[in-house]
């Protein structure tokens, strides 16, 4: 579910930096600025405070939900056709019949499909943040045409995005060869990055920056008259869990019988599990809102007694990070259930701020649901515990200076080798 602009600071924003500005300037170079469950980058790139940056991206989206400039859109080109030599073209296609050739007829001019490498000459940046490692890949050779340093940031779906396209792997092993650092936003995407052939010496944990002063505390005890509201806040894709909390809600309402799950967001799988909510005959028990702005998010979070997040490793190996909107939740005062899914188990700890259980395991699902309900005074510590480790743990200030920290460390690290160039012996 998307988060929270960053409150202002008391610096000037880094989208407001005078032409005279003696900060390093950073490009923020995303495939598209911004997608609606992206506002955690709006975070990074409206909170620079060492740095500046302008944004570099293919296209705009939701621009007046993420206002910011300067956006420069790069410019798709045209690959130029070919114009082979006819005679020997002729030659080999029909005369001695061996196509395509043994050697290239004419050599191809260099090609790039974005203007990348000349916005780069011109703007002249300290440093390059590529967000998402598929992305990173597409880019690299326009990268590499500039020459400059760069890092790149995995958030989720991007550690596995592509993986089982044959060469891609190979690919991806030629940015991380490149890149000065790695960051990802979690333990578990920090060991699938090593699990890839990313050099551990080059990765570095940088968590999601949370908002955490716009987010009220509200200690959550049983509601009197039964209502009991679990609420889960995510993009509707098939690693949230969706249908294994659908799954488990009979059993819940068994006990519950007033119950009702609130699902946040929008998504792929709406019209899907619209339809199997109406099959399951679960119409009274479960209102799906569509997007929420953050204000009416925060509200829906107060008025929840448990958040749940059942996330799960999908056929194609996507899993997550450390859900933002879980984070959020728990700032709020909401206990967690959840599953032992990538980096959750990072952020909740199961009988101390809430309960973790097997991934698509729906009786294991209801039964956390109905153990917690059963004691609300497990609940209600579960709740200031919740809050407690979030604020100690995820604060934006400190996310962002590690950021910052990380621009600062790859600016000093020596350049890496050329391809096929051994790399310089450590010193003794």
């Amino acid at each position: 579910m998307p988060d929270a602009p960053l409150p202002p600071a008391s610096a000037a924003p880094a989208s407001a930096a005078p032409a005279a500005d003696p900060r390093p300037l950073v490009v923020s170079l995303c495939g598209t600025f911004l997608k609606r469950e992206m506002q955690s980058i709006y975070r990074q790139v409206t909170g620079l405070r060492r740095f500046r940056t302008v944004v570099f991206t293919e296209q705009v989206e939701n621009a007046e939900v993420f206002p910011f400039a300067p956006v420069v859109v790069m410019q798709k080109l045209v690959r130029p056709r070919a114009r082979g030599n006819f005679i020997l073209r002729f030659w080999y296609k029909y005369v001695v019949r061996q196509w395509p050739p043994p050697r290239p007829i004419t050599r191809q001019p260099e090609f790039f499909p974005y203007n990348l490498p000349a916005l780069l000459a011109e703007h002249q940046p300290a440093l390059v943040h590529v967000y998402y490692g598929h992305k990173a890949v597409k880019y690299l050779e326009m990268l590499r045409k500039w020459g400059g340093p760069f890092v790149v940031s995995f958030h989720g779906v991007d550690v596995v995005k592509f993986v089982d396209t044959p060469g891609y792997t190979a690919e991806l092993q030629r940015v991380f060869a490149d890149a000065r650092l790695v960051l990802a936003r979690s333990d578990s995407l920090l060991d699938r990055l090593r699990a890839l052939g990313c050099p551990p010496e080059k990765l570095r944990l940088n968590r999601t920056p949370i908002p955490l002063d716009a987010i009220p505390f509200h200690e959550r005890h049983a509601p009197a008259d039964g209502e009991w509201r679990l609420l889960q806040a995510c993009r509707l894709i098939p690693k949230k869990g969706l249908y294994t909390t659908l799954a488990a809600l009979p059993a819940v309402i068994a006990r519950f019988p007033k119950v009702r799950f609130i699902l946040c967001g929008t998504g792929p799988e709406e019209k899907r599990f619209a339809s199997e909510v109406r099959a399951l005959g679960l119409q009274d028990h479960v209102i799906m809102t569509g997007w929420m702005n953050q204000p009416d998010l925060l509200r829906a979070y107060a008025g929840a007694h448990v958040f749940l997040h059942p996330s799960e490793l999908t056929d194609s190996g996507d899993q997550e990070g450390v859900p933002n909107s879980m984070l959020e939740a728990m700032a709020s005062g909401l206990p967690v259930v959840a599953t032992r899914h990538g980096g959750i188990p990072e952020a909740v700890t199961h009988g101390v701020d809430g309960l973790l259980v097997a991934e698509k395991d729906a009786a294991a699902l209801a039964e956390a649901l109905i153990s917690l309900l059963e004691q609300p005074e497990r609940l209600t510590r579960f709740s200031r515990e919740a809050s407690r480790a979030v604020r100690a743990a995820y604060g934006a200030e400190a996310a962002l200076a590690a950021m910052e920290e990380c621009y600062a460390e790859a600016l000093a690290a020596p350049a890496p080798p050329s391809e096929g160039e051994a790399p310089a012996p450590s010193a003794s």
